[in-house]
């Protein structure tokens, strides 16, 4: 997916239109059905009056090219006027962009600036993306346990992506106790709503028995759905566990993968310029 599309998606996929913006509500009627013409016409009347969802529009189809010539500066300066009204769907684009620099030249202090502003308002991207940072030391001292802290405010709203990460920091003991049952407790939260790398590592739970009892029927079935997304390394997971499998146990296991169903996920779906998960080995057990 493009990042400028990632963009959109986040955007205006998180922008809920209120009652309280008087006159927004043609100006999205107009953008939803592609008139972004007439839409823009509407946000700029009332970007200009200082409606921060409206500036953040007009930012975001500068940034896109909808009704307008793509323009940067000119998407920077609407983003800015937002989030400078505290708006948390602004900070949120600033610390996306700066962080993935996403049309201006990157810069992670500047991303956590944004980052922790719209985390501070409770954005369960933000406090996501924020944890990574600090993990990673991208911008900032890395700090694993305020890393943790942000993961855990984060995945406690529901973010499958942080509930990940968390797991993650609870299987390697990083600023928290070594604790595979509590590693399992978050996987299963982000792999319920779909989320591949937290399928991944439950197969590795349930293959190694780390923080539940041995089952290979279960780490056939995770591997299997996240096979089925696409992960690579699930493909070869699953072929090292169907061979310690009897036929009727592969074919339990198919029926459970067959029928399994994501649960609605408590906040949108995971998007993010920032690499998303810990690191490239993912759930390694003991």
């Amino acid at each position: 997916m493009r990042r400028s599309l990632v963009l959109l998606q986040v955007f205006l996929s998180f922008c809920v239109i209120s009652p309280v913006y008087a006159g927004i509500e043609e100006a999205a009627v107009a953008y939803d059905k592609g008139d972004y013409q007439e839409a823009y016409k509407e946000f700029k009347i009332l970007a200009d009056k200082g409606n921060s969802m409206a500036q953040l529009h007009l930012a975001v189809m500068y940034d896109l090219g909808q009704g307008v010539s793509k323009d940067q500066t000119e998407a920077m300066k609407w983003y800015l006027k937002a989030a400078g009204q505290g708006l948390d769907r602004a900070e949120l684009a600033l610390g996306i962009k700066y962080a993935g620099g996403i049309g201006i030249p990157q810069d992670y202090a500047q991303a956590i600036k944004w980052y922790g502003a719209a985390a501070e308002q409770g954005v369960a991207e933000a406090q996501s993306d924020l944890g990574l940072m600090y993990s990673q030391g991208k911008g900032v001292t890395q700090d694993k346990a305020e890393a943790v802290k942000w993961y855990r405010k984060a995945a406690e709203q529901g973010y499958a992506m942080a509930q990940c990460n968390l797991g993650l920091m609870y299987a390697r003991g990083d600023s928290v106790r070594q604790d595979y049952a509590e590693a399992v407790k978050w996987f299963q939260k982000a792999a319920a709503q779909g989320y591949v790398k937290a399928q991944y590592n439950l197969g590795v739970a349930y293959g190694r028995g780390d923080g539940v009892p041995q089952d290979l029927g279960q780490a056939y079935m995770w591997f299997s759905l996240a096979a089925g997304q696409g992960d690579s390394g699930a493909t070869g997971q699953l072929e090292e566990v169907t061979r310690q499998m009897t036929p009727s146990q592969i074919s339990e296991a198919q029926r459970l993968a067959k029928e399994w169903q994501p649960e609605e996920p408590a906040t949108q779906k995971p998007f993010s310029t920032m690499r998303g998960f810990e690191n490239d080995d993912i759930f390694r057990g003991h």
